[in-house]
Order: structure tokens, then C-alpha cells, then sequence
């Protein structure tokens, strides 16, 4: 940020707790907090919070600009980030609001001496990260990081819920057909042991013994009937299970 910029800001740090957010005004020159309140972390606190920073900036005609730095803490800070970056009232101040890391606020105060522990020394050492020009993040854009982080969340549990179940799946095969988990890949008859065909096999036979004694003729059609003639070369896939059988059980 330029040094003209950094005289029109004022710079605002919010300590965020469950219950309570704690405020801290400071603009570039100041050495002591302008103002600091709490307000609820809830829906009409985030209103008249917006609304005493706006009357502030109003009462300071030096003052065109408005940053906003909180803590990245989980949920909690959610809310009053997404409202604070989209409401009308700061829409004038070209608000900018941001998420810092935490651990980069403990080692900044970390430079400060006797400076004490509450929830508004905490925002006056937010606030002052934000003046002394620390940040390097990108400005909150909470509805898009909000889409990506839930899309992505979501995608990650449906992942890691398949592969419970295929493992589980797989266990259960293993019981029931265990000479199928010791053929070579070429040997396997099929690309995809959770496709819908072989899923039919594993399920309407009861034991290999019975793939192996079923005629070869209706093999095919079953295996054509199940995988909706979608298989290159049926008769190949039949051979391939009803040959698995007696080299296996031989080896075995």
C-alpha cells in the first residue's frame, strides 16, 4: 500500500470470539486505539458494527478508506468477514477485509513489550499488523472462497466415503471369492471390479464352483445380458472366469 494510501486508511482489527467481537480503530498516525467496543458476533452486531464505522469515517473527511484484519478462527469469523466485505453501508470506503493467520499475529506481538493480554489489546495488535503494512493475503472474497471450500470439502468426503466402502466391498469379496484377488491383471476378466457385471457375478453365484459348471453358451449370454452387449469380446470374458477356476483350485 502507498504511503498516500496509508494516511486515507483507517485501519480496524477485530478480535473474534464465539460470543463477542472485540473492535480496535487506529488510522497511520495515531499511537494509541481511537476507539475500541465489542458488539455480539451475530447478525445485528455485524450491523452496528458497520454502522459505527461508517459514522466514524464520516466524522474523519481525511479519512477515505477502510481495512478491516481479523483471524483466520475457523467459523467463528465467517459471517461478520463476508457481511463487513458486501454491506452497502462501507461500500464508499472501498472496503477491503482480511483474514490474517494467526500465527502471524502471535509472532508480531511478539515486538510489542509489556504490552499485556486481553481481547482489545489483542485487536490493537491486528489493527497495527494491518497499519504497519504486514499483510500479504488477498482480500476476503467470501462467497467464492465459501463455494470452493465446501465444494472441495465435499468432494474430499465423497472420495474418502468411496473408498471406505470399496474396501469394504473388497473385504467381502475376498470371503466369498478369494481366488479373485490372486489373478494376474491379464488374467482378470474384468477392467473394473465394481463395474455393473462384475458386480452380478460376485452377487448371483454363490461360489466359483458354480461359474465353472454353468455351460459356456449361457455364460455369455449372461455376461452379454448384464453388461448390455457392451463388452468387445464376451467369449473371451467367459473363458477367462470359467479358466480361473481350476488353476487356482489346482494351486490351491
Amino acid at each position: 500500500m502507498k504511503k498516500a494510501d496509508l494516511l486515507s486508511t483507517l485501519f480496524v482489527g477485530i478480535d473474534i470470539s464465539s460470543r463477542n467481537n472485540v473492535v480496535a480503530l487506529l488510522d497511520f498516525e495515531s499511537q494509541k486505539t481511537l476507539q475500541s467496543f465489542a458488539v455480539g458476533n451475530n447478525q445485528p452486531g455485524a450491523v452496528e458494527l458497520a454502522n459505527r464505522l461508517a459514522d466514524y469515517l464520516r466524522s474523519r473527511k481525511d479519512l477515505t478508506k477502510l481495512v478491516v484484519a481479523l483471524e483466520s478462527t475457523s467459523f467463528y469469523g465467517i459471517h461478520v468477514a463476508n457481511y463487513l466485505s458486501a454491506c452497502d453501508v462501507l461500500a464508499p470506503f472501498h472496503t477491503a477485509v482480511y483474514c490474517l493467520n494467526p500465527k502471524a499475529i502471535k509472532n508480531y506481538k511478539k515486538s510489542f513489550i509489556d504490552l499485556g493480554k486481553n481481547d482489545y489489546v489483542d485487536a490493537f495488535v491486528i489493527a497495527d499488523f494491518a497499519r504497519a503494512n504486514r499483510i500479504t493475503t488477498k482480500p476476503w472474497r467470501g462467497s467464492q472462497f465459501l463455494a470452493l471450500q465446501r465444494l472441495t470439502r465435499h468432494r474430499l468426503h465423497l472420495a474418502k466415503a468411496l473408498t471406505r466402502e470399496k474396501a469394504y466391498m473388497l473385504s467381502n469379496i475376498f470371503l466369498k471369492f478369494s481366488e479373485f484377488s490372486l489373478l494376474d491383471a491379464e488374467d482378470q476378466p474384468f477392467s473394473n471390479s465394481f463395474g455393473a457385471t462384475a458386480s452380478s457375478v460376485l452377487t448371483d453365484f454363490l461360489s466359483m464352483e458354480e461359474i465353472i459348471e454353468m455351460p459356456t453358451e449361457d455364460l455369455i449370454s449372461y455376461i452379454c445380458e448384464k453388461g448390455h452387449n457392451r463388452f468387445p469380446n464376451p467369449e473371451k470374458t467367459a473363458s477367462l472366469l470359467q479358466q480361473a477356476g481350476p488353476q487356482l483350485l489346482s494351486t490351491g
